[in-house]
């Protein structure tokens, strides 16, 4: 997905996972903590060296992921 400045892909950080600006901190993380009910807030007081829009684009992102489907290939008659 185009214009996600803030997601990063570095197979020596996290096994190549996205991540947030290149940290150990996976989008998979964020979304996780977020599904389990804490708000942007705590998040952000846990981890300090997060922003607001580092979350808005973990959750982008992780909704872009979701749209995402594999097709069959038809196969040769």
């Amino acid at each position: 997905m185009k214009n996600l400045t803030r997601i990063t892909f570095d197979p020596a950080v996290m096994g190549g996972k996205p991540c947030i600006r290149g940290m150990r901190v996976t989008v998979g993380m964020l979304i996780g903590l977020l599904a389990s009910g804490k708000t942007r807030e705590d998040i952000l007081e846990a981890y300090p060296y997060l922003e607001e829009e580092d979350l808005q684009e973990a959750l982008t992102y992780a909704a872009w992921r979701a749209e995402e489907f594999e097709a069959p290939l038809e196969r040769p008659a």
